[in-house]
This record gives structure tokens, C-alpha cells and sequence, in this order.
């Protein structure tokens, strides 16, 4: 089975709270972070997706914490497709630490296809749903500055 995408970052100072570990909140924000540069990887960016005459949006985001992630630590969100119904797609994600492979937080977000004109629930054209379906596993994209 291929690697799913991986989109590494790196916790900063800023992003964590009074006990010393991420804050709860930034774990949204990381969602969208790595949600952001797997859309880029499957469309090449957002824009293109814009241009076929859609946009999505959050519909619904679940998060499950599992263990603490701490100041200069790297997070491997890993992305994977999940269920694509007629107007909506779900992802799920994965944050472990790079260096234990430590679960820290999973999360399911679900977005819904809109049309970026006209606003309002839209139908997944195929060649979107395909793309969707596909995912880009073996894809690592890193912010984090991690050595091997």
C-alpha cells in the first residue's frame, strides 16, 4: 500500500499555551495548512480549481487528540481520501511526530463543492471526483526544515 501524502510542518514557539504543548485551537489551523497543500498537489493550486467554476468549503471538522506536540517539534500530517458523495468529499489526517512516528491528533473534515459563482451546493464533476479519489499518495511536502 503507497504512503499517503505527507505535508510536514514544524510547531513554533507562538503556538503553544501556558503548559508547555500546542494550544488546542492551532490544530484547526494546521488542518487547513495541510488540507491547503494537498488541494495545491491535486490541482495544481487553488486557482485552478476556481477556474473550473468551484470552491469549497468546511462543512464539518472532527479532531481527536492523542498526545501532546511541544515547541520545535515536527508534525507529518498524512492525508487520505475518504468518502466522496455527490456534492461533498471528506479527508481524513493523521498528525504524528516525525522523529517517535508519535500519534498526536487525528482528524475528518468534510468539505462541500460549491459553485464559485453563484454560491449554493454543486454537483463533483468527474475529473474533480477522479483527482479526489486518486489523492497523491507518495507525495512529502515539507515546511519544517527536518534532517533525516
Amino acid at each position: 500500500m503507497p504512503a499517503p501524502f505527507e505535508f510536514r510542518l514544524r510547531v513554533r514557539y507562538g503556538e503553544c499555551d501556558a503548559q508547555g504543548v500546542v494550544f488546542n485551537a492551532r490544530y484547526g489551523d494546521y488542518v487547513d495548512i495541510a488540507v491547503n497543500e494537498y488541494i495545491r498537489t491535486l490541482f495544481g493550486d487553488y486557482q485552478r480549481l476556481l477556474d473550473q467554476g468551484v470552491d469549497i468549503q468546511v462543512v464539518n471538522l472532527n479532531q481527536n487528540w492523542r498526545a501532546p506536540a511541544h515547541f520545535d517539534d515536527v508534525l507529518c500530517a498524512r492525508i487520505e481520501p475518504g468518502r466522496i458523495g455527490n456534492t461533498s468529499f471528506s479527508l481524513h489526517i493523521a498528525f504524528v511526530e516525525y522523529r517517535e512516528q508519535r500519534l498526536v491528533m487525528t482528524a475528518d473534515i468534510t468539505y462541500v463543492l460549491i459553485d464559485a459563482r453563484a454560491g449554493g451546493k454543486t454537483p463533483i464533476p468527474e475529473a474533480i471526483r477522479r483527482q479526489l479519489a486518486d489523492g497523491a499518495p507518495e507525495t512529502v511536502i515539507s515546511h519544517a526544515g527536518e534532517t533525516a
